[in-house]
């Protein structure tokens, strides 16, 4: 990771100056498309500035493009959750169909999930996708994962306690 300080208002300035075109061209370039492009570099200055750390000058630009990267990789995990719970929510009756406010807070929720998940060691985050979305039964788990029932119920309960305190903390549980 390149090397950063904390930053004043003025080297904030000073970055967006000589690197804001830079990155939106790269961006748009990457994106196909200058409406993202600007969305993302605007987030990216909005990361650094956040995080309160900033980037040498030798090391600017692959800080920024470091960081706008993984804005990039957040951006389209956040369109296949969306694709994929709009896809679910579409196979049931309009009756039961969930409002616009109703389905962006589940995105919203699904969204933090799922980043709780992808910090999770692999064979916890396996054994709570295999219970919670194809149904399988904890022997079932275990015996595919080969280790005992127990290992699976402790991995179940990092699992769910890992979704729980990012929902908790972003304020969804409450």
């Amino acid at each position: 990771m390149p090397s950063v300080e904390c930053a004043s208002n003025q080297e904030v300035t000073i970055l967006y100056t000589n690197h804001h075109g830079w990155l939106y061209e790269w961006l748009r370039r990457r994106l196909g498309c200058s409406d993202n492009a600007a969305d993302l570099a605007h987030d990216t200055y909005l990361r650094v500035i956040d995080s309160g750390r900033f980037p040498s000058r030798d090391t600017a630009r692959s800080y920024l493009m470091q960081v706008a990267k993984g804005l990039v990789v957040d951006r389209h995990r956040r369109k296949a959750i969306e694709q994929a719970y709009l896809d679910a929510i579409a196979s049931h009756p309009a009756v039961i169909v969930p409002s616009p406010e109703e389905r962006l807070l589940a995105l919203e929720a699904l969204v933090l999930i799922d980043s709780a998940l992808n910090k999770l060691k692999p064979r916890v985050r396996e054994t709570f996708i295999l219970s919670q979305f194809e149904g399988q039964a904890y022997s079932e788990i275990a015996l595919k994962l080969g280790v005992s029932v127990a290992s699976i119920k402790k991995y179940m309960f990092d699992a769910m306690e890992a979704c729980l305190d990012v929902l908790e903390s972003d304020g969804k549980l409450r």
